[in-house]
């Protein structure tokens, strides 16, 4: 059996050595492609050196940034098409051991089934996540899996994420739950959930001030996603990913007009998120 695995890693110095450190790394049958894209800091050394002399540990330094970008490049560049299960991952989150085990034999006892996805085990809330996915059959970007099968036939169709779309999961686990197709074929049951398979994240801590920024920067993205999910659901609905663009900035000028901030706190990073979408046209 093949299986990739892609490492999606940006300025994730401090956390890459953590993050191979979890994986394992001499699994036969597995390529782990470790995606450091837009980088400026250590990233590239830092998995370099964890890699040493593995062949099927293989460390990209990507110019361009973007995670969808690099999914893209994933996806269409580095696999060959003939993988068991692709697994993705973010590279600043550790992985319980056994979820690769898990989330491939998943998969194959379910050959219907397009994804699955690993399951967040820490913070407050995990409980709740966690049903989450169960409920809406979600998936987190942290650790997810496609299978071969649904890999071949996006490869085969050329289908992209745009370009600057923010976070891969949402849309992916709508090609997944749909067959590539419209909403209207929408069935629950082609993305599973994984028990058996989860990740650990950094928690943010009123402690560190650079927890502080970090945690900002995300709010801002998550509104840019919360408005480009509107986008999205829109073409969705009505052409299915055929209709995507390559970049949705391209269509910002069409749908800024209708956007609004939300009440409350939220609205602040909404706006923050509008004017740096109207900068984009």
């Amino acid at each position: 059996m093949t299986v990739a695995v892609a490492i999606f890693a940006h300025q994730e110095e401090k956390r890459i050595g953590r993050c191979l450190a979890s994986l394992p790394l001499d699994r036969a049958g597995t390529i782990f492609h470790v995606l450091v894209n837009g980088t400026t800091d250590a990233t590239v050394a830092r998995a370099r050196a964890v890699a040493g002399a593995r062949a099927n540990v293989v460390v990209h330094d990507i110019k361009a940034g973007g995670k969808a970008r690099t999914w893209n490049h994933m996806i269409h560049g580095l696999l060959n098409g003939d993988e068991d299960a692709v697994i993705f991952m973010d590279g600043d989150a550790e992985i319980v051991a056994g979820s690769i085990d898990a989330l491939v034999a998943q998969l194959a006892d379910h050959p219907a089934a397009n994804a699955t996805a690993g399951m967040p085990m820490n913070g407050r809330m995990a409980k709740v996540y966690q049903q989450g996915l169960k409920d809406e059959g979600g998936l987190f970007g942290d650790l997810y899996a496609l299978s071969g099968r649904f890999v071949a036939a996006i490869r085969e169709k050329g289908l992209r994420l745009p370009d600057d779309l923010i976070g891969d999961d949402g849309l992916v686990a709508a090609w997944a739950h749909t067959d590539l197709g419209s909403d209207a074929y929408w069935v629950h049951d082609r993305v599973l959930a994984c028990d058996d398979a989860g990740f650990l994240c950094e928690q943010v801590s009123i402690a560190r001030p650079s927890s502080w920024v970090m945690q900002y920067k995300r709010l801002i993205n998550y509104s840019v996603r919360y408005f480009q999910n509107r986008i999205v659901s829109d073409i969705m609905t009505r052409e299915g990913p055929d209709g995507l663009p390559p970049r949705l900035a391209s269509l910002y000028g069409e749908w800024l007009p209708r956007f609004r901030p939300r009440a409350g706190p939220t609205g602040w990073f909404d706006r923050k998120a509008l004017a740096r979408m109207r900068s984009a046209i």
